[in-house]
């Protein structure tokens, strides 16, 4: 029997025991007898958890089932937050550490923190217990299933890996390969309009992901719709780094990028071409722009669009958490005996960056709960994880992030010349997003501060792919614009017009303005029935190579 100094003093142990077996039930169904237990404490304790939950954070998704209402999981909550923020609020008040190392500090610490949540065990979620117990257990068995499943494959699931193919209902968008290098494959997409623009568009998508992306079901498709608007499309697939790739550095991406260009010039028959740079190959596309002003061949490209593309890495944002001499080392210990980085290796640290969504949420849906995977496109292509030669990803995180060599005239090099940017007169548009942790919005900005021609800059909403993969019929999100000339990111938001939806139009519009003549979509505009010719169709064996 309970000792009852320990009954807390508003309920005397014969009051407690009289309440337990008035609850109690005879019926072997373990899920009443799990709420009968849960009753009798709740009692017990909901005078304790109701005194406590105005500290509840309401927006914490992790704790928003109705289960975590009741006063045992209730103050199980509590508990945990109160702990959070006596952890965070002491390592705040440590002093004599430098500001970069308290940053590191910080964002290891909430990763503890995130990892330590009490939804993440199936002892202290209730959602996960009484799921346990309506299925007899057959929830935690399906999650065991999935978690092994991971474990062999070495990667988090967040998707369901059959509900997508390539070629078919993602990435489908008709077209054809017309040229391979074995850095790249250059798709170019079939017209759907009977007039294109005379001048073509050559999308450099970031080559630590698919290119899909920006193909995603026809109703996401940015290549779609820019198809459908009339342009000349073609796209670079990217191959996944493998060993025979090991001497692969920058020169060759900035080179492949020259060569793309120079294909589809040559191709179409044409003077220059838009061009846009995603991500890492926008950075890449800052530098090719410059290395092509300084050898006088800048008419090249008529525009070029940077989507979440960072020159300048002084802000960085949190990834610069993983780049110390420790980080580097440990790289370079996991890609020698192969020459290149695994993809699910960079997948992890860009999972961490979102470890409540992108990690703990997974842990508790499908190996807690045990649910299946959703047929999710964005997640699908998430999870399809590319390669990165493992010279030139140390490069990129030395030279560029660590380092921040590339805004810095003439202190780096490619193919033979130097890198200026200041030297880029190009007719730029911009394009950050205002939640993007991958890209923060104010290290995007910067690249205004470095390139002499005109710029135009956009903020969107959402982050890193949502802020860009937003087609205008979804109506969803927004932007700003400004155009005022203002000398700050702040000073954008301050005096920015919104615009409801997607910043697609404005950018097609942008476009235009660079030259609106238009060409029949006969000849080398049909893919394969010029110089260029088909080598396969579309999406190219390059995308699906593992």
């Amino acid at each position: 029997m309970a000792d009852s100094s320990q009954i807390p003093p508003f309920m005397d142990s014969s009051q407690f025991l009289r309440l337990f077996e008035q609850s109690a039930v005879t019926s072997t169904d373990p899920l009443k007898a799990y709420h009968a237990a849960l009753d009798a404490w709740g009692t017990v304790l909901e005078p304790l958890a109701r005194s406590g939950r105005d500290k509840v954070d309401t927006t914490d998704r992790r704790f928003a089932a109705p289960q975590w209402e009741h006063p045992v999981f209730d103050l199980v909550r509590q508990s945990y937050q109160a702990m959070s923020e006596y952890m965070l609020a002491a390592a705040d008040q440590l002093e004599g550490l430098a500001e970069n190392d308290k940053a590191k500090m910080d964002f290891a610490l909430r990763s503890i923190i995130e990892a330590m949540s009490p939804a993440n065990s199936p002892f202290t979620n209730p959602v996960a217990l009484e799921r346990a117990m309506e299925s007899k257990g057959a929830s935690l068995m399906s999650g065991m299933q999935h978690l092994m499943q991971d474990l062999q494959r070495g990667q988090l699931t967040h998707t369901d890996s059959g509900a997508f193919k390539l070629g078919e209902n993602i990435a489908a968008t008709p077209g054809k390969v017309v040229h391979q290098t074995p850095l790249y494959q250059l798709i170019q997409y079939d017209p759907t309009t009977e007039n294109v623009l005379e001048t073509p568009l050559i999308i450099f998508p970031p080559w630590i992901n698919r290119f899909y992306i920006l193909d995603l079901t026809a109703e996401k498709s940015f290549i779609k719709y820019c198809v459908d608007q009339g342009i000349t499309v073609f796209v670079v697939s990217w191959k996944s780094a493998d060993s025979s790739m090991k001497d692969i550095v920058w020169d060759d991406y900035i080179a492949a990028q020259i060569d793309a260009i120079d294909t589809v010039r040559s191709g179409l028959d044409v003077q220059d071409v838009h061009a846009i740079g995603y991500c890492v190959a926008g950075t890449t596309l800052a530098a090719t722009l410059s290395i092509l002003a300084a050898t006088d061949a800048a008419d090249k490209v008529r525009s070029a669009t940077f989507f979440t593309a960072q020159v300048d890495f002084s802000d960085g944002g949190e990834l610069l958490h993983f780049i110390d001499d420790q980080q580097i080392a440990m790289m370079e210990a996991l890609s020698a005996p192969q020459g290149y980085m695994d993809g699910r290796f960079l997948a992890l640290t860009f999972n961490l960056l979102r470890g409540k969504d992108l990690i703990w949420s997974t842990v508790v849906k499908n190996y807690l709960l045990g649910e299946d995977y959703p047929a999710f496109d964005l997640l699908h292509w998430n999870g399809d994880v590319t390669n990165l030669p493992a010279k030139w990803h140390r490069n990129y995180v030395v030279d560029l992030y660590r380092d921040n060599r590339l805004v810095k005239p003439n202190d780096m090099s490619a193919l033979g010349t130097q890198i200026d940017l200041r030297l880029v007169k190009t007719p730029t548009y911009i394009q950050a997003g205002r939640e993007d942790h991958i890209a923060p919005a104010e290290s995007v900005w910067k690249l205004q501060e470095h390139f002499s021609g005109p710029t135009k800059f956009v903020l969107a909403g959402s982050g890193h792919i949502a802020g860009v993969v937003n087609p205008p019929a979804q109506m969803k999100y927004q932007y700003w614009t400004n155009g005022a000339s203002p000398t700050s990111l702040q000073a954008f938001i301050d005096g920015a017009t919104e615009t409801k939806g997607s910043w697609w139009p404005d950018w097609f519009s942008w476009l235009t303005e660079k030259g609106s003549t238009c060409v029949p979509a006969t000849g080398a505009r049909q893919p394969g029935q010029g110089t260029l010719k088909a080598l396969e169709s579309a999406p190219g064996s390059y995308v699906k190579a593992r």
